[in-house]
């Protein structure tokens, strides 16, 4: 690889570079999810801490006792916003699946170790919440596209009971990292990002999971998209490389995919990605 090469670093994790009508996905995104609050029931904006940015939306299972799906939003740790996601919630919701889109704070504001630690309070509130809304707090199932990928596969390291002694060890029993980022050193080297994430080598250590020790227990499943840069399949790879196949029995490149349209995938009845996300929330 080559370090240091700034120009070759932003080539290859610029994602809205790569897909020039990335604009067109956004805007379809945003109308989608102002469909899916207006037809849906659902609380939105309900705080799950103390901070600006601590909010979340809940979209209840339709029968109770169902999973939950935390869904996690991308944008490089720096942009977008849950309301640009809702759209996720009706594949789901019509699987009796109540869908918790939390927001976080954005770099350069807060630090991608504590946007982590946003949403593992996320996640807790979601344990202690869930089933006013239908949800089962013992199936929670944790999924994020892109920085969300990264933040999805971190909460499965988390020591629960050491955020709040209440939560068992297995608060999130498993995670679906789509064209997530399991090593943030290359961000280092990337002019673009690293601008506004101003990451440092403490930070990468603590917050890649591909450089933090397996999980002792859950299952992470892994997918990229085929039409995505080298770099992202890579990092697709090392995750299953760093935890192992008993971790992450699932590390798959998705034909015919670029970065945003993998998420579109996601809630596609006929596609395999919903079908992964769907085993594990009945799982």
């Amino acid at each position: 690889m080559n370090w240091g090469d700034g120009a070759w670093y932003d080539r290859m994790y610029n994602n809205r570079a790569l897909v020039p009508d990335h604009a067109d996905y956004f805007a379809r995104w945003a109308e989608e999810s102002r469909k899916a609050r207006s037809e849906l029931r659902c609380e939105l904006d309900v705080a799950y801490g103390k901070e600006p940015g601590e909010t979340l939306d809940v979209f209840p299972a339709e029968q109770g006792d169902g999973s939950v799906l935390v869904f996690i939003h991308g944008g490089y740790w720096r942009s977008l916003d849950k309301s640009d996601h809702s759209f996720v919630a009706p594949a789901f919701t019509r699987h009796n699946t109540c869908v918790v889109v939390p927001n976080y704070a954005l770099a350069p504001a807060v630090t991608i170790p504590q946007i982590t630690l946003q949403m593992a309070r996320a996640v807790a509130w979601t344990w202690h919440n869930a089933h006013r809304f239908g949800g089962d707090p013992n199936r929670i199932v944790v999924a994020g596209h892109s920085a969300g990928g990264h933040l999805a596969a971190m909460l499965l390291t988390c020591l629960w009971p050491q955020l709040d002694a209440s939560l068992p060890r297995d608060t999130v029993r498993s995670a679906l990292s789509i064209s997530g980022l399991h090593d943030l050193d290359p961000i280092l080297h990337t002019p673009f990002l690293q601008a506004t994430l101003q990451l440092t080598p403490q930070q990468v250590e603590q917050a890649s999971p591909a450089r933090l020790p397996a999980p002792r227990g859950g299952t992470l499943y892994s997918v990229v998209g085929g039409e995505e840069s080298p770099e992202f399949h890579r990092q697709n790879r090392l995750i299953q490389e760093a935890w192992g196949a008993r971790r992450v029995p699932v590390c798959e490149v998705l034909p015919g995919l670029h970065h945003f349209s993998v998420l579109d995938a996601l809630v596609e009845p006929s596609h395999r990605l919903q079908q992964l996300a769907l085993d594990l929330l009945r799982a």
